[in-house]
C-alpha cells in the first residue's frame, strides 16, 4: 500500500468513541465528519466534527447500521477513510468491503481478517492451525441438540454454550449441570437469532477461576507487527468489563512473552493489519487460552496508552495512510499501572439493570496527567434508551498499581452525576475491596465478592445507618442555624433544628432508604460538656454518637469509634464515601396515601421501553411466585418478568415482536387467595 495522508475522515460511530477519534483526527491536522440519528442531533460528537451529517431515525438499526447511508455520506463530504470506532459497523466485513468497492479506506483490518474472526468457530480452526493454544470446545456445523448435548456431558460441566456470531455477552449461558442444559440451549439460541439473526452454538469447557487477559497487537501494511503488552479485564459483570487494568497483576515477563508472541502469531496467520486484541483467558497454573479476536479498537484501549505513552486512534490513521508503525517492539517500554472504570446509567442494586433520564448535574473529577476522562455527554445531555447506556470511562495512572489504585478511588469520589442513577458507588466499592487492592481477580470476582462490594452485611448496615442518620441531623442543623443568622431573628423558635416537643423528649424521625430497603431510624439529641450528643436507634439497636461537619466533610464518633467521611449531595440523595466504601442513601418522603389497588400485580410492567421477545405461559395458566411470564428485551439485554405472587395471567398485553413502552402494564395478573 502506498503512504498517503488523509485530510478528511467521517467517523462512523456516535457517542465517546467518535469524541476520542475527532481528538486524535484535530491534533494531526485531519478534518472530521460526523454523523447522527434523530436522537443525537445536539450530541458532543456533532458539535465537535467539522460536519456533521444526518443519517436517519433513532433506533440504531435505521441509522448508525445503515452503511449505505454512511457512505453517502463519505461521498458527499469527500472524507477519504472512514474509522469506525467499536460496536456498530466495525466488525462488519460487509461494510469493509463496501468501503473498498467505493475507493474509500477502512480504518481497520482487511475484509479476509474480519471474516476470518467474524465466526467464533471458524476463527478456533484459524488458531489451532497457528499454533495458539485452545480451550477444549466443540465448534462443529452439527448443531443438533443431541450433538450439542453429548459435547458438553463428553468434555465435563461446568460448560460455556455461545452463539457462534455472538459479542457483548449475548447468546451466552453457564450450563452447571446435565439437567439444566436443555433451558440454557434454548435460552442462548433465542438470545442470539435476536442479537444476531443467527443460533448457532459452540460448547466449550467451562474454567471456573480464569482471568481474562488480552493483548493489544499492531500490525502495519510493511509486515511488520509489535504487542504493546496485555490488559487484565477480569472484573465482569453480565460478561461485559467494568474496570480494566494495564498491565496485569502478577505478569512475568516470561509470560508477558509468550502471550504476546501467541497474540502476533494469532495476528500474522489472518494477514492482519492495523489495531486488533487477541483475547486470552488465564488460567491459575499459568496456561492460557484463545478466547477470540477483536478486529478493532477496544473500549479499554485507553489503559494501553497510558502505561506506553502511545496514541493508538493516531498509529491507526498512520497504518491506514499507509505508514510503517510508529514504534518496533524494543522502542516499546511498559510504563507504571493504569485503570479505566467504565461509569454507567444502570442500576447495580437491580442487577446492573440500564437506566435512562437526563443528566441534570455533571461534573467529573479534575483531569491531570494522571486522570483522563474520555466522553461523549455534556451536562443536559439524555441517555437514552436507543444507545449503550455508558457515560464515560474514567482512566487513571501513576507509577504503581497501589499508587494508581489511590487516584482511581480518589476520582471516583470527586465524580458528580446527578438525574438518574449510575455505577458510581458501585465502581468506589468495588476499586476499595480488599480483595481487588490484592489483585484476587477473576472473572466472577464481582459474584465471589458480593458481599464486600455491595456492603449489604448486617454488620456493615450497624455502621451506615447511625452514619447516615448522623449526617441528616447535623446538615438539618447547620441549615437552621443559617436560616436563624439570615433572618435578623436569632432568637426565634422557627429556626429551632432541636427536636423539641412539649413535654416529650426532642426526638427526630425519619426513614432510611439504602440498599433497596428501607430503614426508620429515631435520633435523640442532648447538650453534654464536650458539645451535642446524639442517641440513634434503629431496630432493636442504639448506638451513642458525637459529631462535627465542616463543608461537606463529616467527622463521627459512633461508639467510641472514631471515623471520617466525605458526602456529595444531589438531587436530594447523597453519597457517603469512607475510606472503605460508598454508601448512596435518601431520605424516604412520607406516604400521603396514594391508592394501590394491588392491580398491577406488583413487577409487571416494563423496566424501560424495549421489544417483547416470547411470552412463556399460556393465558388463564396457575403460576407460582417467581415462575417466569415472559422475556423482553430492551438496551441490547434480554429481562426475565417473573409472577410476583402465585397466581393466574388473566392476559398479556403485547405479543412477541412488539415494542413496549417504558413503565407499560405487560400482564393482566390475578393473585391467588
Amino acid at each position: 500500500m502506498s503512504e498517503h495522508h488523509f485530510e478528511k475522515v467521517l467517523i462512523a460511530n456516535r457517542g465517546e468513541i467518535a469524541c476520542r477519534v475527532i481528538r486524535t483526527a484535530r491534533k494531526m491536522g485531519i478534518r472530521t465528519v460526523a454523523v447522527y440519528s434523530d436522537a443525537d442531533r445536539n450530541a458532543l460528537h456533532v458539535s465537535m466534527a467539522d460536519e456533521a451529517v444526518h443519517i436517519g431515525a433513532a433506533p440504531s438499526r435505521d441509522s448508525y447500521l445503515v452503511y449505505e447511508r454512511v457512505l453517502d455520506a463519505a461521498r458527499t463530504t469527500g472524507a477519504q477513510a472512514i474509522h469506525p470506532g467499536y460496536g456498530f459497523l466495525s466488525e462488519n466485513a460487509g461494510f469493509c468491503r463496501a468501503c473498498r468497492d467505493n475507493g474509500i479506506v477502512f480504518i481497520g483490518p482487511p475484509v479476509a481478517a474480519i471474516e476470518a474472526m467474524g465466526s467464533k468457530s471458524a476463527a478456533k480452526q484459524i488458531m489451532e492451525a497457528a499454533g495458539v493454544p485452545l480451550v477444549p470446545g466443540y465448534h462443529g456445523d452439527d448443531q443438533d441438540r443431541a450433538t450439542l448435548r453429548f459435547a458438553a456431558d463428553d468434555m465435563g460441566y461446568p460448560v460455556l454454550l455461545k452463539a457462534v456470531a455472538g459479542g457483548g455477552g449475548k447468546g451466552m449461558r453457564q450450563v452447571w449441570s446435565a439437567g439444566e442444559f436443555d433451558d440454557a440451549l434454548d435460552a442462548a439460541r433465542r438470545e442470539a437469532m435476536n442479537g444476531f439473526g443467527n443460533d448457532d452454538m459452540l460448547v466449550e469447557k467451562y474454567l471456573t477461576q480464569p482471568r481474562h487477559v488480552e493483548i493489544q497487537v499492531f500490525c502495519d501494511s510493511h509486515g511488520n507487527g509489535v504487542y504493546l503488552f496485555e490488559r487484565d479485564c477480569s472484573v465482569q459483570r453480565r460478561h461485559q468489563k467494568v474496570i480494566e487494568e494495564a498491565p496485569a497483576p502478577g505478569m512475568t515477563e516470561e509470560l508477558r512473552a509468550a502471550m504476546g508472541e501467541a497474540a502476533l502469531r494469532a495476528a500474522r496467520a489472518i494477514d492482519y493489519q492495523g489495531a486488533g486484541t487477541v483475547e486470552f483467558l488465564l488460567d491459575s497454573d499459568g496456561s492460557f487460552y484463545f478466547m477470540e479476536m477483536n478486529t478493532r479498537l477496544q473500549v479499554e484501549h485507553p489503559v494501553t496508552e497510558m502505561i506506553t505513552g502511545q496514541d493508538l486512534v493516531e498509529w491507526q490513521l498512520r497504518v491506514a495512510a499507509g505508514e510503517a508503525l510508529p514504534a518496533t517492539q524494543d522502542e516499546l517500554i511498559l510504563s507504571g499501572h493504569a485503570f479505566e472504570a467504565r461509569i454507567y446509567a444502570e442500576d447495580p442494586d437491580n442487577d446492573f439493570l440500564p437506566v435512562t433520564g437526563t443528566l441534570s448535574f455533571l461534573q467529573p473529577p479534575e483531569t491531570s496527567a494522571h486522570v483522563r476522562v474520555d466522553t461523549g455527554v455534556l451536562q443536559g445531555d439524555e441517555v437514552s434508551v436507543y444507545y449503550d447506556p455508558m457515560i464515560a470511562k474514567l482512566i487513571v495512572w501513576d507509577e504503581s498499581r497501589d499508587k494508581a489504585l489511590q487516584r482511581l478511588t480518589r476520582a471516583l469520589r470527586e465524580y458528580r452525576i446527578s438525574g438518574m442513577t449510575t455505577n458510581l458507588d458501585f465502581l468506589y466499592n468495588l476499586a476499595s475491596s480488599a480483595p481487588f487492592r490484592a489483585a484476587d481477580l477473576d472473572t466472577g470476582f464481582i459474584e465471589k465478592h458480593h458481599s464486600e462490594i455491595f456492603h449489604d452485611s448486617e454488620a456493615e448496615l450497624e455502621q451506615e445507618i447511625p452514619l447516615a442518620a448522623l449526617y441528616l441531623v447535623l446538615q438539618q442543623e447547620r441549615a437552621a442555624q443559617r436560616a436563624r443568622l439570615a433572618s435578623g431573628d436569632a432568637s426565634s423558635p422557627w429556626f429551632d433544628a432541636g427536636a423539641w416537643r412539649l413535654n416529650e423528649p426532642g426526638v427526630h424521625r425519619f426513614e432510611l432508604a439504602m440498599h433497596d430497603n428501607h430503614y426508620p431510624v429515631w435520633v435523640e439529641q442532648s447538650g453534654c460538656a464536650d458539645g451535642t450528643r446524639y442517641r440513634i436507634g434503629f431496630g432493636d439497636k442504639t448506638i451513642q454518637a458525637q459529631g462535627n461537619l465542616e463543608g461537606s466533610e463529616l467527622s463521627a464518633n459512633l461508639d467510641g469509634y472514631l471515623l471520617r467521611a466525605s458526602v456529595a449531595e444531589h438531587d436530594g440523595s447523597f453519597s457517603l464515601y469512607t475510606k472503605d466504601s460508598a454508601l448512596g442513601f435518601s431520605l424516604v418522603t412520607p406516604d400521603l396515601g396514594e391508592v394501590d389497588d394491588g392491580a398491577s400485580g406488583g413487577g409487571l410492567t416494563a423496566p424501560m421501553n424495549g421489544t417483547m421477545v416470547t411470552l412463556l405461559v399460556e393465558p388463564g395458566r396457575e403460576v407460582k411466585k417467581d415462575d417466569a411470564l415472559l422475556v423482553m428485551e430492551a438496551m441490547k439485554m434480554e429481562h426475565t418478568i417473573r409472577a410476583p405472587k402465585d397466581g393466574k395471567v388473566l392476559a398479556f398485553h403485547y405479543q412477541p415482536g412488539e415494542l413496549v413502552d417504558g413503565g407499560a402494564a405487560l400482564v393482566d395478573f390475578e393473585v391467588s387467595e
